[in-house]
């Protein structure tokens, strides 16, 4: 009687360099080894249905061992012993396996992240133009086939950003999306984009909003009982007049002392930039419950990546602001809408108050603009290091002032729209 195949005697089996042979597993009936002339080995089992003889490639060797052979042609015997064709069953799975795969390639999630990989990846702002695009498009449409995305599909998902106050927002993931769209259509995925005609949400007015010194006084005291982390964040904010951006992203190895280096791959303008930290950010700093992580981050809440939901955490610092405000004046205060952004603004005109020179203001806000534009970029590089350190000191003496009650200036409560 021949002996059942084993492993040994598969890998120890030559091939005929003139023909394709098949050695039958006496253990198994219709079970086959199938040798090629190149070496190359796959099992496979012939059977009859419906009359005619027919076969059923399982597996390659050395992928599919001698065991799994054996499991698999005893799984296709018992599908024909219920009446059906396992070669048809296969076909079916592979058909069901290569439409599931045809479908996952066209989702808006897994073409936003080749999107991020082939294109954003090369951009300075890749980083947050990825970060909207997975906040509001693909935690709505993730799963969605491209193919099904409609112009009216991107119309409300503006307007529902817009309806909860965040009209620049809708400006911007329009523009994001609209580029990614394009993006589709250069690689032909898409024959046309549907946001092609569809408008900015509204014209957007330029901001001049600069929170008062009552205002300043309640940010700050709302900051303290927020806590973390949206209360040193926003203290940050506003002692150092930085980009938001630049702030969350703070590490360990930009802090050297009381002087904060950022690098030019983190600076919107591409400029390195040193901050010199004021003893007001020092402490607010140190005050910081850390989450250890690799990346040695300041604003986070996980240790791996920044601080995110903006939206969500200067809405938690407006609400406790008002009620400070309201419980002061003994009625109800309401507070105009601010940004984290006007908070660098905030900073800006608090050292102009001061008579802190322009020039230095910007070198403060690392602008390129204004005077600090054209000739003089180019030929002057004096980086006011001396000059920027007794800005921040007298700006951040200036707010605490304000906050302990001390300031001559502080706007009445009364003076404030109520």
């Amino acid at each position: 009687m021949a002996r059942a195949l084993t492993t040994k005697a598969v890998e120890a089996l030559k091939p005929d360099p003139e023909r394709r042979f098949e050695m039958p597993d006496p253990a198994l009936s219709g079970l086959y080894l199938v040798v090629q002339p190149s070496g190359a080995k796959s099992w496979a089992l012939r059977y009859r249905y419906g009359g005619k003889p027919k076969k059923l490639t399982l597996g390659k060797w050395p992928v599919m061992g001698v065991a799994d052979a054996r499991a698999a042609a005893t799984d296709a015997i018992d599908t024909l012993e219920h009446g059906k064709d396992p070669s048809a069953a296969k076909k079916r799975t592979r058909a069901a396996r290569l439409e599931a795969q045809l479908s996952e390639r066209d989702k808006l999630k897994t073409l936003v992240e080749q999107y991020a990989k082939r294109h954003l990846s090369t951009l300075k702002t890749g980083a947050t133009v990825k970060r909207e695009l997975e906040r509001h498009v693909v935690s709505q449409w993730g799963d969605r086939d491209i193919h099904d995305l409609a112009k009216r599909d991107i119309i409300d998902l503006l307007d529902g950003i817009a309806d909860s106050g965040r009209v620049v927002t809708a400006n911007r993931v329009r523009a994001y999306l609209s580029k990614f769209l394009s993006w589709c259509v250069e690689r032909d995925i898409l024959d046309a984009s549907p946001a092609t005609g569809v408008k900015p949400i509204a014209k957007e007015a330029s901001r001049d909003r600069v929170l008062s010194d009552d205002e300043i006084r309640w940010l700050w005291l709302a900051c303290e009982a927020v806590g973390q982390p949206w209360g040193p964040l926003g203290k940050v904010l506003l002692l150092t007049g930085q980009r938001l951006g630049e702030v969350v992203g703070m590490t360990d190895s930009e802090i050297d002392g009381d002087l904060w280096h950022l690098p030019a791959a983190r600076v919107k303008n591409g400029r390195a930039h040193d901050v010199p930290l004021s003893a007001a950010v020092c402490d607010v700093l140190a005050g910081i419950e850390r989450i250890d992580g690799p990346a040695g981050l300041y604003h986070t809440t996980n240790g791996t990546t920044p601080l995110s939901g903006f939206h969500k955490g200067r809405g938690h610092l407006a609400e406790r602001m008002a009620e400070i405000a309201s419980q002061e004046a003994g009625q109800p205060v309401e507070v105009p809408h601010w940004t984290f952004h006007d908070l660098r603004r905030t900073a800006a005109t608090g050292m102009a108050r001061l008579g802190i020179p322009v020039r230095v203001t910007e070198a403060v806000l690392n602008h390129v603009s204004g005077t600090g534009g054209g000739i003089v970029a180019v030929y002057q590089r004096h980086d006011y290091a001396d000059e920027k350190r007794a800005a921040l000191d007298a700006w951040a003496r200036s707010v605490m002032d304000l906050v302990e009650g001390s300031a001559d200036n502080v706007v009445q409560i009364g003076n404030l729209r109520q």
